[in-house]
């Protein structure tokens, strides 16, 4: 099941497992980009704005050593953080020094929210009242377009988009020439967000999902109907939560920085028909009782059109 990949609109394909770098601490994150690579992962994911760039950057140059992986061979993707949005090319070469590579694979743009790049915080302003510093003067789509002159440079072989709704991509997709190649949402049985899933495939867009877990704690190992789903086929409830979107036809982020649990995390499974009729009822059942979770939200006083948040 690793060995899975999905084809991006580009021609290129995305393997299905990632490894995710948020909230990896110092010292920790470089060991674990390089033991994932050992252990056969070839998809990396990671952001300016996790500020462990450098660290993933020697966990790549460790790893394309000592497990001999060539750089074409392990798709690496980063992501525009919101202060940057007129700055585009300057934030990807930030990011392509400290990760120590000519070019990344995907480049995302991390939250269609425009900030003031003047402010008084280099990755997140505020205004004098405490609310967040924003640039109401510049457009997320200015910001895609700036980000489609990437594609000439060579820097980035695809881009795309973070954390849009259906009411941002239908904003986004009329007024630019290059589809994106994938919409990274947080995506579980808690949060389907079947209408993005459904939108992005009819229009081509792949779907990366992250907090698979249901993020802090993995709550959703204690969800009844995928702890019904795991003790059916005899594997973890970690097993069963990455092994749905691969049944969903997206990509998946898993992110640890212990060795055992990378490796776990690489057995994944084909989830039957049965197996998603279960997690798909039990997302169902959420949605009629209005209990839908989406366990990140940044506090930007932006409405990003989701319908549990607008």
């Amino acid at each position: 099941m690793t060995d899975i990949e999905f084809k991006l609109n580009t021609g290129a394909s995305i393997p299905a497992l990632g490894l995710g770098t948020w909230q990896s601490g110092p010292g920790e994150v470089a060991k674990a980009v390089s033991h994932a690579l050992s252990a056969g992962y070839r998809h990396i994911d990671c952001a300016y704005i996790y500020s462990n760039e450098d660290e993933v950057g020697q966990g790549l140059a460790e790893g394309f050593k000592s497990a001999q992986v060539k750089r074409e061979d392990v798709f690496v993707t980063t992501k525009l953080w919101c202060t940057y949005h007129t700055r585009v090319e300057e934030n990807l070469d930030q990011s392509l020094k400290s990760l120590g590579l000519d070019y990344v694979d995907l480049y995302l743009m991390h939250w269609p929210c425009p900030m003031n790049s003047k402010g008084n915080d280099p990755k997140f302003p505020k205004l004098p009242d405490g609310s967040r510093d924003l640039d109401k003067s510049w457009s997320h789509i200015q910001t895609y377009k700036e980000m489609e002159k990437l594609l000439k440079t060579g820097k980035a072989k695809a881009i795309g988009v973070c954390n849009y709704s259906l009411r941002y991509l239908e904003e986004l997709l009329p007024q630019i020439s290059v589809i994106p190649a994938v919409n990274q949402i947080e995506n579980h049985p808690s949060l389907p967000q079947q209408e993005i899933v459904d939108y992005c495939k009819a229009k081509g867009v792949h779907i990366t999902a992250y907090s698979p877990l249901g993020s802090f704690g993995s709550p959703l190992f204690k969800a009844e109907p995928v702890l019904e789903v795991a003790k059916k086929r005899s594997v973890s409830a970690s097993t069963v939560l990455l092994s749905y979107h691969i049944a969903r036809g997206s990509s998946v982020l898993a992110k640890s920085v212990t060795p055992s649990r990378i490796d776990d995390n690489r057995n994944l499974i084909n989830l039957d028909a049965e197996d998603m009729k279960i997690l798909n009822q039990y997302s169902q059942e959420l949605a009629a009782k209005g209990e839908l979770k989406r366990y990140v939200y940044p506090s930007f006083g932006v409405d990003f059109g989701f319908p549990d948040k607008s």
